[in-house]
């Protein structure tokens, strides 16, 4: 029975930090676990003074995944795994359906499942010696956690099938050029670069950028046609918002908006 923290929240302004916090075990993640980021992502959405959503990982590594050697335990109880792809799917599909942005800050190895918990991120930055792969393959597996269906839309269905079907790493700097991370830097500043980030993004406008990340999300899953009327429809009534009013009127005053999230 697992008796140490999985993960560890704290909040630093308006940025709310989940921290994973096994490194022991290079922060595999268990239905504890995502329980755990689940509930802490909706105790930061329930707080008005967090706009964003840090993911960070203690250690060397950010995630390699689940446990194979729990795996293989919940083998001779069906419903056991079918509780442990149930969670993961429910607190990825919960990062990516907050009206609060995610940044990730991936070191180390992201690997299966950590690679899937990158994927549900909005924003990735990763360090210079950050590897990146689906390992499934090499153990005749296949991805659990949505990757079958969100790598081939963040990098392209070939590239993803040759990532998941190769098993193989891949080098930060061509996970960004494949578009599956935002941000390359280095190792020392992995921390500090992304909490710069994502500080800026909390002066944002809260319901901006939420309707934003809805806009886009939501879009993947429809027709061009349907996703640009949607857009007019949503974006009309907000324009009529206490944020736009308070944008408009800095930029008038030439000063720095200060946004309420109205």
């Amino acid at each position: 029975m697992e008796t140490e923290p999985r993960i560890v929240t704290r909040t630093e302004g308006m940025v709310g930090i989940i921290e994973l916090a096994r490194p022991q075990v290079f922060n595999c993640l268990s239905v504890l676990g995502f329980a755990e980021i689940k509930a802490a992502l909706h105790g930061f959405e329930a707080d008005a003074a967090v706009r964003v959503v840090l993911l960070l990982a203690q250690g060397k590594h950010f995630c390699t995944g689940a446990e194979l050697g729990e795996v293989k335990r919940m083998r001779e109880n069906r419903g056991l795994l079918s509780g442990f792809l149930a969670a993961g799917h429910e607190a990825l599909a919960s990062l990516e359906a907050s009206p609060l942005p995610v940044v990730g800050a991936v070191q180390g190895l992201c690997l299966a499942g950590g690679l899937e918990l990158a994927l549900a991120c909005d924003i990735v930055f990763a360090a210079r010696t950050a590897k990146f792969g689906d390992q499934h393959a090499q153990y005749g597996l296949a991805p659990g956690w949505g990757g079958s269906q969100r790598l081939p839309r963040a990098v392209g269905l070939r590239r993803a099938l040759d990532l998941m079907f190769s098993a193989r790493w891949i080098e930060a700097e061509e996970a960004e050029r494949w578009g599956l991370v935002n941000h390359v830097v280095a190792d020392e500043e992995l921390a500090p670069e992304s909490m710069r980030y994502a500080a800026a993004l909390a002066g944002r406008s809260a319901s901006g950028i939420a309707l934003m990340k809805r806009l886009a999300r939501d879009g993947l899953a429809t027709s061009l046609e349907s996703g640009l009327q949607r857009e007019m429809t949503e974006v009309l009534p907000a324009l009529f918002s206490e944020d736009v009013s308070e944008g408009l009127a800095a930029f008038e005053a030439r000063r720095t908006p200060r946004f309420s999230g109205r």
